[in-house]
């Protein structure tokens, strides 16, 4: 079983005992977190599509670390125009690993 859940403005496809990067949570490192926005969640063959949201249905995470990615660098030059500018950018996250899907239901997958 897996489900497509929105979270940090972007959409990820998860299942049970998966572990991924998302968005900074606020939530301290073994502590549960409910991903209410579930936009479609799928079993064998069948897929339940929401409008946009799933209703009633969640996937439940353990945070397991924040940490900080890796630097972007970001370099602009204008040729000809002694311009030439470098910045840099680490993005954080929040480490989780998906526990257990919930059906519309109510029932634990």
């Amino acid at each position: 079983m897996y489900a497509v859940i929105k979270t940090g403005g972007k959409q990820y496809r998860v299942s049970a005992g998966m572990t991924l990067r998302v968005e900074t949570l606020a939530a301290e490192p073994g502590q549960e977190v409910v991903l209410s926005e579930v936009l479609a969640l799928g079993e064998g063959d069948s897929l339940q599509l929401g409008t946009p949201i799933l209703t009633g249905a969640s996937v439940k995470a353990t945070v397991k670390a924040h940490g900080r990615g890796d630097k972007v660098r970001i370099f602009k030059h204008r040729r000809r125009k002694h311009y030439a500018k470098t910045q840099g950018h680490r993005q954080n996250y929040t480490e989780i690993e998906i526990t257990s899907l919930v059906r519309p239901d109510g029932s634990a997958a």
